[in-house]
Parts: structure tokens; C-alpha cells; sequence
């Protein structure tokens, strides 16, 4: 029989993993960032994202205060947040994050497509229609001249921020 303290020969010994005071602290300051992160959102992007309610409220309280305050409850939330699952809060921040870029990258393809109708007339027009065949052939075409004219007349672009709201719309029902 085998005593108290010691394991029979045929069990499995058990890893003991041994992490640093520093580790655990590299560890709690990236929580508090993450936390720190969530208190910046706005309400809207908050809700999107899947965390515990104590945590929502800590950070609807974070968004509330000032300085030292602010201070002392981001160090709070880090110390909520320890007791929790992070991979699906950061997982959802990715994913906010990249929802933005994708959008913005979107709107600079929209500018070029403008630009270049500006700039080339006829011959973008014909290839945005064959992108988009629901798009106003004729609008586009008038609105393309207009922009020229008000480019080199250095007034305000109106022309060209129609075609950019057109082109925008185009893209919006393509999706």
C-alpha cells in the first residue's frame, strides 16, 4: 500500500508549470490594455461584444470617470477580467477592428473609381457599368463633365461628391 504523500509507481507524474512573478504581471497589464481597449468603444460596438455583466458594468463605469478614478477602475477591470475567458472579447475586437479597415479600404476604392471618372471620362464610366449595369449611364456622364469643368475652374467639388454618394449607393446595392 502506498503512503499518503507519494504516487504508486504506475501513475503518471503530473508537469508542474512554473511561471514567473514577471510573467503573471506581463499577463495582468495585457488584460488591463484589453480592458483599457474596451472602455474606449463606443456603447453601440460594446454590445456587440460577448463578456460577463459584471465586467459591462465596470466598464460602463470606467467611461464615466476621470483621472485617478478612471485609473483605479481600469486596474478593477483587469482584475475582472482574470477571472474570465479573453479570447472571445479579443476575438470580437478583431473582429470590430477589421470591420473598420475593411470599410475604410472600400471607400478608398470608391474615391479611385471617382477619380477616374474625373479624370478619364468615357472610358471608366464604361468599365464601372460593366461593374455595376444598374449604374446611370447618362447622370454619371453629366456629372463627370461637371466635375472637370468645376477642377479647373477651382471651385467646389459638388460634381464630384455626387459621383462619390452615386458610386457609394452602386456599391451598397451590390451587396
Amino acid at each position: 500500500m502506498a503512503r499518503k504523500n507519494q504516487k504508486a509507481p504506475w501513475e503518471e507524474e503530473e508537469e508542474i508549470i512554473w511561471v514567473s512573478k514577471t510573467e503573471l504581471k506581463n499577463d495582468m497589464i495585457e488584460l488591463q490594455k484589453l480592458g483599457e481597449e474596451l472602455v474606449d468603444l463606443k456603447p453601440s460596438a460594446l454590445q456587440k461584444i460577448p463578456m460577463p455583466e459584471d465586467l459591462l458594468d465596470a466598464i460602463k463605469d470606467a467611461q464615466r470617470f476621470k483621472n485617478e478614478a478612471r485609473r483605479r477602475q481600469l486596474q478593477y477591470i483587469g482584475r475582472v477580467m482574470r477571472n474570465i475567458d479573453p479570447e472571445p472579447i479579443q476575438a470580437a475586437l478583431d473582429k470590430l477592428r477589421n470591420k473598420h479597415s475593411q470599410s475604410t479600404a472600400v471607400l478608398h476604392k470608391l474615391e479611385q473609381w471617382r477619380d477616374r471618372i474625373v479624370d478619364d471620362g468615357d472610358s471608366a464610366i464604361e468599365e464601372l457599368i460593366q461593374q455595376y449595369p444598374n449604374a446611370d449611364r447618362q447622370r454619371l456622364r453629366q456629372l463627370a463633365r461637371q466635375a472637370s469643368k468645376e477642377k479647373t475652374a477651382g471651385k467646389a467639388p459638388k460634381a464630384s461628391r455626387e459621383i462619390f454618394q452615386m458610386l457609394k449607393t452602386l456599391n451598397d446595392e451590390a451587396i
